[in-house]
């Protein structure tokens, strides 16, 4: 197990910057996952730790030692591919082996470390195959397998799933932690997909063009978004936002339609007439004779729960997620209970907390 620090890392490619600056600290044993929509520097920041690329300023401190500018061969790390990056013309046995034999290991080494993995990952059956002759899920866990008969410090996994159906996902998300746990290697592991991010990792570092904007546990993140974009992008449907501004001497929001509610959890800091955004999650919106209107655009019934899709009369669109079938009608009474109000700055979409006597 090992310890793995970055410091003010920064990546650009000639004019372009593409990271400004990442900080963040692992402890042995965790497992970090960077999300972020694409294009916002994850995967390069995977690679620059990988040592596929070189950074263009920082520190990756692996185990206390820089590695920033080593060759990846010496950095003990090990990277699982989104495409798996398996040899055709090799079995899986050979697959696995390959990278032991060119660091020179005898050969019961190679057979103790390659049969151990098989047996971990159930490939024993399937060690004198080649790719060809395997399923999505059986060449990640080849994939998975070449990595861990490295027994490496650090395992990187760039988005190792995106190429399975729904229901190899599952399965595979649910190794992958019960593997990296059982382990307890130190893992960086980056995806698009928000249930991956949120099953899987003790922390997550949520990116926006290049830049961090909340590192925090997945149940902080969801619970205590850091800005709207984390409050966007964590949690589906997205989070609804409704503009407002501060009143009743920063106790209440005023709404458009110039309706006032008052906090639950406390006053905010700043003048009446402050510009605001109100978030409130789908799942929290609640029907109530008196609300507002709600013409409902669209429906999709998803089985155990049922997502509505339309405008209030101000023309604001939201979403409204509810157990079962859910109602039918085309014009629905709604309301925001304060409780579940997350308030954030109008102008810079960060977060603002009550304030605290």
């Amino acid at each position: 197990m090992a310890t793995l620090v970055i410091e003010n890392l920064r990546k650009s490619f000639g004019p372009v910057a593409v990271l400004h600056g990442v900080d963040l600290a692992l402890a042995s044993g965790e497992m970090l996952v960077i999300v972020g929509a694409s294009g916002c520097g994850k995967s390069t920041l995977l690679r620059l730790v990988a040592g596929l690329d070189a950074p263009t300023s920082g520190r990756i401190v692996l185990d206390g030692r820089d590695v920033a500018r080593l060759d990846p061969s010496a950095r003990d790390i090990a990277m699982v591919f989104q495409n798996y990056a398996l040899y055709p013309h090799m079995s899986v046995f050979d697959n696995m082996a390959y990278g032991l034999r060119i660091r020179g290991l005898a050969k019961p080494d190679i057979e103790r470390r390659v049969h151990e993995a098989a047996d971990i990952l159930g490939l024993r059956p399937l060690l004198t195959r080649k790719p060809r002759q395997l399923s999505g899920g059986q060449r990640q866990r080849v994939a998975m397998g070449r990595a861990i008969v490295r027994e490496p410090k650090l395992f990187l996994f760039d988005e190792p799933l995106s190429n399975l159906d729904a229901t190899l996902r599952v399965q595979m998300r649910a190794e992958i932690r019960r593997l990296q746990r059982r382990m307890g290697v130190t893992s960086l592991y980056v995806t698009h997909d928000q249930v991956e991010a949120m099953t899987l990792g003790d922390r997550l570092l949520v990116l926006h063009q290049g830049v961090p904007v909340q590192l925090a546990t997945p149940m902080e993140v969801f619970g205590r978004p850091a800005n709207t974009y984390v409050a966007g992008f964590i949690g589906a449907p997205a989070m609804n936002f409704l503009p407002a501004t501060l009143a009743s001497q920063g106790t209440a929001a005023r709404f458009a339609d110039g309706t006032i509610q008052r906090f639950a959890d406390g006053r905010r800091a700043g003048a009446d007439g402050h510009k605001l955004t109100i978030g409130i999650r789908p799942e929290h919106v609640e029907f109530e004779p008196g609300g507002q209107n709600f013409q409902v655009d669209l429906v999709e019934p998803l089985g155990s729960e049922t997502v509505l899709i339309g405008r209030l009369a101000s023309g604001q669109l939201i979403s409204v997620k509810v157990a079962g079938a859910g109602p039918r009608d085309e014009t629905l009474m709604v309301s925001f209970p304060a409780s579940a109000f997350h308030v954030f700055d109008g102008t810079t979409g960060l977060r603002i907390d009550p304030v605290v006597n």
